[in-house]
């Protein structure tokens, strides 16, 4: 990733969180920034109701930016249990 990602960035999870019913290719927005000690996102990943499902840190190399070649689909939560 060359820049880093802006707050209120939507990006894609890389990696799955059970736990947190995140699956690698949910989207969320980035809700806070950190770049002390390293950098790092607040990712609130949300229900079609917009109610918060996740609210996750993760690592530049857990997400990406949306690409204009990406397929936004959706899928029952009890997938991701």
């Amino acid at each position: 990733m060359n820049t880093p990602l802006a707050l209120l960035e939507t990006v894609i999870a890389l990696v799955a969180l059970p736990d947190k019913q995140v699956m690698a290719g949910d989207l969320g927005a980035i809700v806070e920034v950190y770049t002390t000690p390293t950098l790092a996102y607040d990712v609130e990943f949300v229900n079609p109701d917009g109610t918060t499902r996740a609210l996750v840190t993760l690592t530049p190399e857990q997400v990406r930016r949306l690409e204009p070649t990406d397929v936004i689909t959706t899928r029952p939560i009890t997938i991701a249990a």
